[in-house]
């Protein structure tokens, strides 16, 4: 028969590992747990240790640019304004569409799921959050040569349910040509009964790929409010089209068949010495032109 004193501590451990996972046994192990039980309810994992677990938000070390299906990093012979020339003809193109998202591979670049997902508590509630696609309204070109301002539409859905959300005033941003950043300065959802909740976005571009309408990074989202929490990782930015071509629709006005046919007829000047204009009176006007009202 198992004691009572061991079946105190297996129920501890069990409550342990509800409460926190395997964090506690990544670094003890059972027989310290059997010797000082107290201490796994006190434990903390440390930042180092979350690190490793929790993808992290950073600074590509070059982008990847893919242009006539070749991939090759851009500070081999890329620029700084190619990049953003680039990202502007390709935001252009999809002017009103909707990209769709998903969390990928930063590797492969291809998709694990078709959304990305967000640890968050709602209210008093623990959930995930999702957003699997955002539509572009509006392309702007900054003042800044740097710069391009978009107006984005995140559609976020978190415990079964859609929340609303307002526009969120976006920039890109290449300072040089390992940086590109599209951050936005906080939009507001309707997430829960009481307050709204407000989200700020932080997306570090790492690939482009100017055939297809790729873009991918590492991302950051966290909220703030009566549903709080976060996320970060890498993800996928798909776009319908393409970077080109370019497609302004710029048409000549029509011209009509009589018009155009005097505009073709030949028109001879009188000459100096012709005798009816040295007889014209002072007062007649002189027409140089054949002027049609």
């Amino acid at each position: 028969m198992i004691s009572a004193k061991l079946q105190k501590k297996i129920i501890c451990l069990s409550t342990v590992l509800a409460l926190c996972g395997c964090e506690y046994l990544k670094t003890h192990t059972v027989k310290d747990f059997m010797i000082n039980p107290m201490e796994a309810f006190n434990y903390k994992p440390t930042e180092e240790q979350l690190a490793i677990n929790t993808p992290e938000l950073r600074a590509p070390r070059s982008i990847v640019v893919c242009r006539s299906h070749q991939c090759a990093p851009s500070k081999l012979s890329m620029s700084k304004e190619y990049i953003y020339n680039s990202l502007l003809q390709l935001f252009e193109n999809n002017n009103y569409q909707k990209a769709l998202i998903c969390q990928a591979d930063s590797n492969t670049h291809t998709c694990l799921e078709n959304y990305i997902t967000m640890g968050i508590t709602a209210g008093i509630t623990p959930t995930n959050a999702y957003i699997d696609h955002v539509k572009i309204t509006d392309v702007i070109v900054g003042k800044n040569i740097s710069t391009i301002n978009l107006i984005l539409n995140y559609n976020v859905t978190f415990g079964g349910q859609t929340a609303e959300c307002t526009p969120a005033q976006s920039i890109v941003f290449a300072r040089n040509v390992n940086h590109v950043l599209l951050e936005d300065s906080g939009y507001v959802c309707k997430m829960t009964a009481i307050g709204q909740t407000n989200i700020k976005t932080v997306f570090a571009i790492d690939y482009i790929d100017l055939d297809y309408g790729y873009i991918g990074g590492y991302f950051s989202v966290g909220f703030s409010g009566p549903a709080y929490g976060g996320g970060s990782g890498y993800m996928l930015l798909r776009l319908p089209k393409n970077a080109y071509p370019l497609s302004p629709k710029l048409k000549a006005p029509k011209i009509n068949k009589q018009n155009r046919q005097n505009q073709n007829r030949s028109y001879t000047a009188p000459s100096i010495l012709d005798s009816s204009a040295e007889e014209g009176s002072a007062s007649s006007a002189v027409q140089v032109f054949p002027l049609q009202k």
